[in-house]
């Protein structure tokens, strides 16, 4: 499996000793609150073994996050094929870090790294975000990275109950939009 740096982060394979920050991370209320319920220890290390699944399957997925200086796990940064469910296809790409990571320009230097892997290496035309209509800070990191979103593409997720979790935007970056 490929590994991606940044200048501050390593973007891995998931390791053991990551369960343990990555279910700290799904039992936060703020790192889950534009996600759903929180996840139980169970749940949390399944979504782990989904995870490398997939990565083995089709070569890309979610990178495990650690800052390169300490080896601290910070959480996620990668690819995945959008949801069958949703009124859209395509590959999107997504980062949620623990909050202790917030702040620090983390998301938008993972992210950065996995647009470039998704065009050049994987050659994709095109990549999509998606999150609730209320994230405003995936938003911005959104931005940040050159994505834009038209408002005639916002929907409600299928798959979330009805309120806050259900509205939801969709941003886009073409390859050729990169500068």
């Amino acid at each position: 499996m490929t590994e991606l740096h940044t200048d501050r982060l390593t973007l891995r394979r998931w390791r053991d000793s990551d369960l343990e920050p990555w279910a700290a991370m799904n039992a936060d209320p703020e790192v889950r609150e534009h996600l759903g319920d929180l996840l139980t220890r169970e749940q949390s290390d399944a979504s782990v073994a989904y995870f490398q699944a997939e990565f083995d399957q089709r070569g890309y997925g979610w990178w495990a996050v650690e800052v390169q200086a300490t080896g601290e796990f910070i959480g996620f940064a990668g690819l995945d094929r959008v949801d069958d469910d949703m009124p859209f296809t395509g590959v999107e790409i997504g980062w949620r870090l623990a909050r202790s990571a917030w702040g620090r320009g983390y998301a938008t230097e993972a992210a950065l790294t996995v647009l470039a892997y998704g065009f050049d290496t994987l050659g994709l035309s095109e990549i999509l975000a998606v999150t609730t209509a209320t994230n405003l800070r995936s938003q911005a990191v959104m931005r940040r990275i050159g994505m834009t979103r038209d408002p005639a593409d916002d929907f409600d997720d299928p798959a979330a109950p009805e309120g806050p979790l259900r509205p939801n935007v969709l941003y886009r970056i073409a390859r050729g939009a990169r500068s």
